[in-house]
């Protein structure tokens, strides 16, 4: 039996925070410590917490002070910690570092365990690099760039979901990577959970339409594209109805659009899964994600995707059969084909059956399984992934 380690997580965001790196940080973290192993998570100090370190069950939780995040005022950004944690570490010693995000308290994790010779493996979660462009902030583009390469050449590896994002951070000299997928949990999500209720409540007619889109509302999600869609499909179907699950900036002006979407605001456990199994296509034409969480949950619940063919959807929707691609470069498809699956309510059925089928074996313990080998190679060897 493989001996138990004692690991760090260190993150600027966890649940009951609501996005996909928080999500994937609470799978891995419940499941290393459900495997036996000693975890501690390291995070900014959320508003109304007082206690800094809770020694109790596991994971073990060591709070850092930090500050809301400009446009993110749900998240905070960790403030440097470099000489709280060398302390704790010369204490208590951890056997491998995962860093899942780059601000000031990751930077800080990573400094320390480099003075302290604790090895250091780092995920690329967010494309920050790519943010800077959407909030007319281009400029800042190579700086944000230099600064992720700098931060990721100093693990020993860098996690990214697929093949295609760790041959990218390869090629842009961000040093050794490997992929660690990602799962998601079919029985939360499935076409069991649709709820007749929750459509007559969005106005929506077993005849009717239900589009939906699952994200930040969010410039960089492709939300204007989202509603051209609905535009043009709700021309062909009247009483077309599109339902936008989560907040951000551009929540508030939407509130005042007409057609105006149902905003449902941020949903989580079961409601989120009811939202997604009660609609009948996933718009998602986001270009900036790493992987896309959301493109599985949508699967799982037998809901067809309509996204660009890079990242989750590239690798688990089939053109056609489970869902519908659009080509990357080729962002004035996007309407064009989300219009055209729309008009075929039998062919939309029978792709969300497929997408069901396709992921029912993409569950976290593989995942859990392939980031326990990765953390034990990186205790034991010096370098390289």
């Amino acid at each position: 039996m493989d001996q138990s380690l004692s690991i760090t997580l260190v993150t600027e965001t966890y649940p009951p925070e609501i996005n996909g790196v928080a999500m994937t940080l609470q799978r891995l973290a419940e499941g290393l410590c459900a495997r036996g192993h000693r975890v501690q998570l390291v995070r900014p100090r959320r508003a109304g917490e007082s206690s800094t370190v809770s020694e109790q069950g596991c994971p073990t939780v060591v709070q850092q002070r930090g500050m809301r995040i400009p446009l993110y005022p749900d998240l905070r950004l960790g403030f440097p910690a470099r000489r709280r944690l060398l302390k704790l570490w010369r204490q208590q010693r951890p056997d491998v570092l995962y860093i899942a995000t780059e601000g000031p308290l990751g930077w800080s994790a990573l400094r320390a365990a480099e003075v302290l010779d604790i090895p250091v493996i780092s995920g690329f979660h967010t494309r920050f690099d790519q943010y800077a462009g959407q909030y007319g902030l281009g400029l800042l583009t190579s700086v944000v760039e230099r600064y992720l390469r700098n931060f990721h050449r100093r693990s020993r590896c860098t996690l990214a979901p697929t093949e295609a994002l760790c041959h990218d951070l390869s090629t842009r000299g961000y040093g050794p990577t490997a992929v660690l997928p990602r799962g998601v949990d079919t029985q939360r999500f499935s076409p069991q959970r649709r709820s007749p209720g929750l459509r007559q409540h969005w106005g929506v007619s077993e005849r009717d339409l239900a589009l939906i889109c699952v994200g930040r509302v969010a410039p960089e999600k492709g939300i204007n594209q989202v509603l051209e869609a609905w535009r043009a499909i709700a021309a062909d179907r009247p009483g077309t109805r599109l339902i936008l699950v989560g907040d951000g900036p551009l929540a508030r002006g939407l509130e005042s659009a007409e057609p105006r979407p149902l905003l449902a605001g941020s949903r989580t456990g079961v409601d989120l899964a009811e939202h997604y199994a009660s609609a009948d296509l996933f718009l998602f034409p986001s270009r900036s994600e790493t992987f896309g969480n959301v493109t599985l949950e949508a699967m799982a619940s037998s809901l067809p995707v309509v996204a660009y063919d890079y990242a989750a959807a590239k690798l688990h929707i089939d053109h056609g059969t489970s869902g519908i691609l659009v080509p990357f470069d080729a962002p004035g498809d996007f309407v064009t084909a989300a219009r055209r699956a729309a008009g075929d309510l039998l062919r939309l059925g029978s792709m969300g059956r497929q997408a069901r089928r396709h992921v029912e074996t993409l569950d976290w313990s593989g995942v859990l399984n392939r980031f326990e080998t990765l953390l034990r190679r990186h205790v034991v060897v010096a370098e390289g992934c």
